[in-house]
């Protein structure tokens, strides 16, 4: 949009004004004044002029709201308790002291009024005032005001006879009186020769107010998504990846030559179309056509707005590849001539000085979606203004670096009004969602890719570049690449952020689990590029056993995968270990290239910590590192690394605290308590009492803290030296070739076997395949041999990783325990009709929700690590998944 816009005065109504204020010139008795849809309208006249009455008669035909007027009548009426002090016929020592105070009413009602305006301005609203307005210091006031909160400021002036003025001033209730009156219009003549020159947007100067017709204008920012918008980043000149990307998006090419969707969705740019690449008029007319047809939009940039003053003859500087599109339309001119050159350059140079600084889309009325070019502040969104224009052409940025590049501010961090903001102009290497804003500027013409994001879908789609068009070798991704190990800034995340994943979820985390995870990582993990994945939560069945005095059983697991429309499971054994995540180098030159330090690996728990003291985990990563190279794993996969979840036993070997302070004492105690009781009841069985019930209970008491004792000491041995410890790996979770998640877990099972074949300190880990209801019942056959010699239990899985229904992802893997191993969970008189009553009340729900936002965000930072992506970007699904973990759910579960 131009910068250099006309003030318009008008006299009678008669008027002609900017785009967004337009009046077109009417015959007199048909005449319009357009109301912007937003800002401030300051009514102007001496009292009597009619100002009430105007806002009167709008309110009753709808175009204004009543609380889009306030005057400076209502707010003496709200700071003094009255409209009016009569002090004129009262005696000189009275009058002085009313007239006084009504003058401190007065400047206070105004300061408050022009509070309420200014809030009302910052919200983006209209507002009228009805005051006089007569001085230039009041209407200077409003002026800076409006400015101030970026909306448009006009004038209406009523322009009224004073023998009029006088003949309406007899007729009101408190008569301002003659000489008054008299006064004021003496002082609205001068204004009447300033008022032109004050910066109003607009001023209009009436003088019949029947014969006007005012009518309000609608936001030309905010637009209605309708079935869909398909956003793109900077294209800059690249148009064979351009068409690639719109026809990927679904758009076909119709009898005009213009692209089309079937479902009418509409394509909108971020702006940068051109420069730097091969084909920015190709890609400039695109975009011309498209948008002057109602099929696209398109907003300013900083290319576009250099290349559109270029094209209206300012003097600028083309550089940075924007003198490309200049040859580009040399070369237009040589092959088709001045004429149509100069069509050309007429076309693109009003396309682009048109272009808005954003756009906000709605859906049901509700802003859903706001693109702008490099960014914008939440109270900029739906303004328009220079500054506002110069923003979002450029983002935030404070100074420049030593080789002369902007230094860029996180504006993103500070988003907090709930729409989605898609921005580009700052290449990254994959878009990048923090606090709902996305970067979409993927660095194509770098090399890179051309990213859309799709709305309400919110999922992106991207191509690949077909070759670096730029050549620059201090690229924006080339930058990216150096700066990878960087640590991350932690205000992005620390008042809430959200993680875009590749399992069709956005998981967001709000600021107070945020802030808990980041101290954890202050203070206790391994330093964050080790740190690549945290496993998720496993919930149990989602619902109360269908099994008569079982709290879980395998049947409600397999009748939750049953009814989402899985056919074939797995059932694994549970080990009752302590979760770990291995990841092994193979070589530590790569361990220096992957995470900047070197070494051979490391052993992590699910909480990110180190599992074992430094000695013990250079004893077993040296271990397990020399057993797969002897075996030549790494290069018959072609891998520099392995990721593995396992579960590491002996319990004790981690719990050992937990095992002693809780579980012993409460064993040992136990067992004595209840010995005891028997022991008396007996006695007073063999005294002839009747306490056979009394003893029956007790027994049974004494039989569940038996069983207590035997479940926790059932994984617990002593750890001499590291032959001691068995490593039971479960999935084998990538290498840097690529992921696992589309494989079945009998492939991960057997790629365990292998581990164990490699290594000693690996164990496998039995597992059933599950394909019809023959399965099912030998499956809980095993698990009932299983649990009641100890065992924990076992964990049943659909047939692969990652499992769909329709377009949501299922449970992962969920877990059944046996009757005694709950025992330690729930207390060991769990099984007590009344209280297994209760906990078949338990709520589930919650655990299943984080245990799928934990499984989507763990896959996620694995991919983003084999990719090679910056450490933020990994960091980001590590803490999240801390967070989810801080949230407070039952532990039991």
């Amino acid at each position: 949009m131009r910068e250099d816009k006309k003030q318009v005065t008008s006299r009678a109504g008669e008027v002609s004004s900017p785009k967004g204020h337009e009046v077109p010139r009417t015959e007199r008795k048909n005449r319009e004044i357009k109301l912007p849809h937003a800002g401030v309208v300051v009514l102007v006249g001496p009292s009597n002029s009619g100002k009430t009455t105007l806002l009167d008669r709008l309110a009753r035909e709808g175009v204004i709201r009543q609380t889009e007027a306030v005057s400076s009548d209502q707010f003496r009426m709200l700071v003094g308790d009255e409209e009016y002090m009569e002090w004129k016929n009262r005696p000189r020592s009275e009058a002085d002291v009313l007239y006084a105070e009504y003058q401190q009413v007065s400047a206070k009602a105004f300061e408050a009024m022009e509070a309420i305006v200014s809030t009302r301005c910052r919200l983006n609203k209209l507002t009228w005032i009805d005051a006089t307005h007569l001085y230039p210091e009041d209407r200077e006031r409003l002026i800076r005001l409006a400015r101030k909160a970026h909306v448009p400021v006009i004038a209406i002036v009523l322009d009224i006879p004073e023998k009029e003025l006088l003949e309406r001033d007899n007729q009101r209730e408190y008569p301002r009186g003659r000489q008054r009156v008299k006064q004021q219009v003496q002082q609205f003549k001068r204004s009447l020769r300033s008022i032109r020159e004050e910066g109003f947007d607009a001023n209009y100067i009436l003088k019949q107010l029947d014969e006007i017709t005012f009518v309000r204008t609608t936001n030309p920012l905010v637009l209605d998504m309708g079935a869909g918008v398909d956003i793109i980043g900077d294209i800059h000149g690249c148009y064979e990846e351009m068409m690639e990307l719109i026809v990927k998006l679904g758009y076909v090419r119709g009898e005009t030559g213009l692209y089309q969707h079937p479902d009418g969705r509409k394509l909108v740019s971020v702006g940068d179309v051109s420069s730097r690449g091969p084909e920015s008029l190709k890609c400039l007319l695109f975009w011309q056509q498209h948008c002057t047809a109602g099929l696209a939009y398109m907003i300013d940039s900083n290319h576009g707005w250099k290349i559109a003053r270029y094209l209206d003859g300012r003097d600028v500087t083309l550089s940075h590849g924007d003198e490309l599109v200049e040859a580009e339309l040399i070369q237009l001119e040589q092959a088709q001539g001045t004429d149509q050159a100069q069509q050309v350059r007429a076309e693109l140079r009003d396309f682009l000085l048109e272009a808005p600084s954003h756009l906000v889309f709605t859906q049901n009325g509700v802003r859903q979606v706001v693109v702008a070019h490099a960014g914008i502040r939440d109270h900029f969104i739906g303004k328009q203004s220079k500054r506002i224009q110069d923003y979002c052409r450029y983002g935030d940025v404070e100074g420049t670096d030593a080789e002369g590049r902007p230094i860029r501010k996180d504006w993103y961090v500070d988003h907090t009004s709930g729409e989605c903001i898609v921005w580009g102009h700052d290449p990254r290497p994959y878009p990048t969602i923090v606090n709902d804003t996305v970067n979409i500027d993927q660095g194509v013409v770098f090399g890179g890719m051309l990213t859309a994001w799709r709305m309400p879908e919110r999922e992106s789609v991207s191509v690949t570049a077909r070759k670096d068009y730029a050549e620059d070798r201090n690229s924006p991704l080339l930058r990216w690449e150096r700066k990878r190990l960087s640590p991350p800034n932690l205000r992005k995340f620390k008042e809430g952020f959200t993680v875009q994943t590749n399992s069709r979820m956005d998981v967001t985390i709000h600021g107070e689990v945020a802030q808990t995870a980041i101290d954890t990582f202050s203070h206790f993990t391994v330093p964050l590029e080790e740190l690549v994945y945290i496993p998720p939560t496993m919930s149990p069945p989602p619902v109360a056993s269908s099994v008569e005095g079982y709290l879980e059983h395998p049947q409600d697991a397999f009748q939750y995968y049953r009814s989402q429309g899985v056919t074939r499971m797995i059932a694994e054994k549970k080990h009752m270990g302590s979760r770990a995540i291995l990841l092994i180098f193979r070589d530590e030159e790569v361990a220096r290239q992957r995470v900047g330090r070197s070494m051979l690996g490391n052993i992590v728990t699910r909480t990110g910590r180190s599992f074992f003291d430094p000695a013990t985990e250079q004893l077993v990563l040296s271990r397990l590192h020399a057993d797969l190279s002897a075996d030549g794993y790494f290069e018959r996969h072609q891998t520099e690394f392995v990721l593995l979840d396992a579960e590491i036993v002996p319990w004790n070997l981690k719990a050992r605290e937990l095992i002693a302070s809780q579980y012993a004492h409460v064993s040992e105690s136990s067992l004595v308590d209840r010995n005891i009781v028997v022991d008396k009841l007996r006695e007073a069985e063999k005294a002839g009492r009747d306490v056979t019930e009394w003893l029956q209970e007790t027994e049974l008491k004494l039989a569940n803290a038996q069983t207590f004792r035997g479940v926790f000491q059932y994984y617990c041995w002593d750890v001499n030296d590291i032959g001691d410890i068995r490593i039971a790996p479960f999935h084998t979770l990538a290498h840097s070739t690529g992921t696992f998640w589309e494989q079945t877990h009998e492939w991960h099972m057997e790629q365990n076997r292998e581990f164990a074949r490699i290594s000693p300190l690996m164990m496998e880990t039995e597992y059933r395949i599950i394909a019809d209801e023959t399965d099912e019942a030998d499956i809980i056959r095993w698990w009932d041999e299983m649990t009641a010699e100890g065992h924990e239990g076992i964990v049943i899985k659909p047939e692969t990783f990652r499992t769909w229904n329709g377009n949501k992802m299922i449970q992962p893997a969920i877990k059944v325990r046996g009757r005694a191993y709950l025992h330690i969970i729930y207390g060991m008189d769990y099984l007590a009709p009344e209280n297994l009553s209760r906990l078949r009340k338990r709520k589930t729900s919650k655990k299943e929700r984080h245990a799928l936002m934990e499984s989507a965000l763990g896959m996620e930072g694995i991919e983003r690590f084999v990719r090679g992506e910056s450490v933020e970007r990994i960091h980001e699904c590590v803490l999240a998944t801390l967070s989810l973990e801080s949230d407070r759910i039952d532990p039991r579960l």
